[in-house]
């Protein structure tokens, strides 16, 4: 699983003409998933969104999590964060999981997320959206389950 994570002062995702999920200050959550991730690394990765502390204290420094400061996530699918371009000009999405298993694991990865954190917001799967966002520092943090320990 591979997520890329940004600070957000606001946040939304459109389809046609709806909202999907909107959020004031919080996390914007880019989530690619592979054939490889199951519940356990999806597990690990969600603890790790909501514990990290990226938000500043009293101090400005980064010293506060999602969960320290109850601010809410939207969680949106990008099957383009397994992107390989190290052949020819065409990006090859192989290492991806295939659409109705990255359904199903985004799915598992949203609920889980919504155990752990309140407020937990989404964007719809294989849709084509538009997702506006204002990134606040900026702040950009990727995560790779891979290099994330499986305790």
């Amino acid at each position: 699983m591979r997520v890329v994570l940004q600070r957000v002062s606001h946040a939304r995702v459109i389809v046609g003409e709806s909202v999907t999920g909107s959020i004031d200050a919080g996390l914007l959550c880019l989530a690619g998933f592979s054939a490889d991730d199951d519940e356990k690394s999806m597990t690990i990765m969600a603890n790790k969104i909501a514990n990290l502390r990226i938000f500043e204290d009293e101090e400005e420094r980064m010293n506060l999590s999602l969960l320290d400061l109850h601010l809410p996530i939207l969680v949106v699918s990008q099957f383009t964060l397994y992107a390989d371009c190290r052949k020819g000009r065409r990006p090859s999405f192989i290492q991806a999981a295939p659409p109705t298993m990255a359904e199903q694991l985004y799915e598992s990865f949203v609920t889980i997320m919504r155990r752990i954190v309140p407020q937990v917001e989404t964007g719809q799967f294989q849709a084509m959206m538009d997702v506006e966002l204002v990134n606040q520092g900026p702040v950009t943090i990727v995560l790779d389950s891979e290099n994330l320990p499986r305790q």
